[in-house]
């Protein structure tokens, strides 16, 4: 039996993966967490065989609790279950130490597939997330600008992008709006970008925006 934890802050997406993984013999939805935290005290209390974790999380996102997971028990598999397409954050997650990236339009068709792979200890790597791989280990020049941000970083522009406030980013975050601005600064620095409008154009044109 593979017993799984499932990590959502939506209840709604939670039901409708565990109707999926209900019809599925031997797979077992032993627990579940709406917050990155909930997960990890879950994580020191029990044992699991896979982590379904979300990325979009408030406070701590996905690639901060699949790090934080990794620290507790490295080989522990953790299948990141996200809304964003692959060239968004499958490498980050990937790089963090995700066994597999699955977007949340192809969970239903492709879920069960990926949980029984890793549970082999294989990982779970679409084609488009190879393509990326490929690109990332071969082709240096070929990258674009925001691959080279940090995931904080990453965090912060797509929040920007969405038309968050820096306030709102900061309260969202646990950081200070001077923060905030730091690296909103630091961000238009590394991309060759001088202000918030080309900050948007250029999600929008490498398809960043949800």
């Amino acid at each position: 039996m593979i017993n799984i934890l499932m990590v959502d802050d939506h209840a709604i997406v939670r039901e409708g993966l565990r109707r999926i993984l209900d019809d599925t013999s031997g797979i077992n939805v032993s627990a579940e967490a709406s917050t990155g935290q909930e997960a990890l005290e879950l994580i020191y209390k029990q044992e699991f065989d896979l982590v379904l974790l979300d990325i979009s999380m408030p406070k701590q996102n996905g690639i901060q609790t699949l790090k934080e997971i990794k620290k507790i028990n490295n080989s522990l598999p953790v299948l990141m279950l996200s809304m964003h397409a692959e060239e968004q954050y499958a490498m980050r997650s990937i790089k963090a130490g995700a066994s597999g990236y699955l977007t949340k339009d192809s969970a239903s068709d492709k879920l069960v597939t990926a949980i029984k792979k890793i549970c082999k200890g294989r990982k779970y790597i679409s084609p488009e997330v190879a393509e990326l791989l490929i690109t990332d280990i071969y082709h240096n020049e070929d990258k674009e600008l925001h691959t080279f941000l940090s995931d904080r970083e990453f965090e912060i522009l797509q929040l920007i992008v969405k038309g968050d406030s820096a306030r709102l980013i900061a309260k969202n975050l646990s950081i200070s709006d001077k923060t905030v601005s730091t690296y909103r600064a630091r961000i238009l620095k590394k991309m060759n970008l001088k202000n918030t409008t080309d900050l948007i154009k250029y999600a929008i044109d490498n398809n960043l925006t949800d």
